[in-house]
């Protein structure tokens, strides 16, 4: 009573001669399947988080992009987290919409594929980016100045384009590598999308191999700029340290905080879902865990960075003063 009932299409399962289970090549996606009354107002929140996270880093690029004052290197690292934060929410949100009205979709092998290699793709951007701009406040604070010596234009789009170079190699071989394992019995997924988790529950017959690389390829990204991070405030802390005067201490905790709290917010929930122990783990805690890293963290990032931001708050009454006289004429 309450459950939602999976069938199996006729194109959605095959028979394996010698084996009594069934291949998947097709997905059927739920979710929260144990509670269909939560569906409508699952389906209002999440469809509000989107509309906030498109407004807020949307508006955040438009301000980058028009402000000369934020035509800085941190602001150009903020510019493109922006961006791949509404590109990493809009590759699993429209299809959890989807998901919560239609109460299931059937997704094809193909179309389950890309979708974790482009959430695998943004969400390693994410890391890397916000590993970036750790050491760019880490070269603001330790060595202000060379900081315009060391951080150049050059070396700003040589960061990111590295940054984007290693997300989508990352991406693309643990997606071929999670993607060559066989799937078999049940094709439900009972999550928000296609992720790394939820199919390996599904997967069948020796994957210790693939299992083995995806390990390694999530090591190289999630722990790797966690290590970044964590050195660059190691050294911001020092430098805070020695600092005499009261105020500059309070200026640089200031100017660091709203990163910190972007870092914690995204990192503390991708280490709950992946670098944890999956054995009897709930799925309905896994599921809200998820909509915190793909909806809640890419819509509270640009409120994070404005409210910390005396920069930004001046760039938005600017805007909005330009607003006002434009429609006075």
């Amino acid at each position: 009573m309450g459950r939602w009932v999976l069938r199996l299409h006729p194109q959605t399962a095959e028979w394996t001669p010698g084996r009594n289970s069934t291949v998947v090549t097709e997905f059927l996606l739920t979710v929260f399947a144990d509670h269909p009354a939560w569906g409508l107002p699952l389906l209002a929140v999440f469809l509000g988080f989107y509309l906030l996270t498109l407004l807020g880093n949307c508006g955040m690029i438009l301000l980058i992009c028009q402000d000369r004052r934020l035509h800085t290197p941190m602001y150009f690292f903020l510019g493109h987290l922006a961006l791949v934060d509404v590109c990493y929410s809009s590759t699993v949100v429209p299809q959890a919409l989807v998901v919560l009205l239609e109460r299931g979709v059937v997704l094809c092998r193909a179309r389950c594929a890309a979708q974790f290699f482009l959430f695998t793709f943004f969400a390693s951007m994410d890391c890397y980016l916000l590993a970036i701009m750790a050491y760019d406040r880490c070269v603001a604070v330790c060595r202000p100045l060379l900081y315009a010596a060391i951080v150049t234009e050059k070396a700003r789009w040589a960061l990111v384009a590295a940054a984007y170079a290693a997300g989508f190699s990352s991406a693309l071989i643990r997606t071929v590598t999670a993607f060559t394992l066989s799937f078999c019995g049940s094709n439900q997924i009972d999550f928000i999308f296609c992720d790394l988790p939820p199919l390996l529950k599904l997967s069948c017959g020796d994957s210790y191999t693939q299992e083995v690389v995806i390990i390694v390829f999530a090591v190289l990204v999630m722990p790797a700029c966690i290590l970044v991070i964590s050195v660059s405030y190691l050294f911001i802390v020092l430098a805070v340290v020695r600092m005499r005067s009261p105020r500059g201490r309070a200026k640089t905790f200031s100017t660091c905080a709203s990163h910190l709290a972007a870092v914690a917010l995204f990192f503390g929930t991708l280490i709950f879902m992946y670098l944890r122990d999956n054995a009897g783990q709930s799925s309905e805690a896994d599921q809200v865990v998820s909509v915190l890293y793909t909806a809640v963290s890419p819509m509270l990032n640009p409120l994070i960075y404005s409210l910390r931001n005396k920069e930004v708050k001046e760039a938005v009454l600017k805007s909005l003063g330009r607003s006002k006289v434009s429609g006075r004429f």
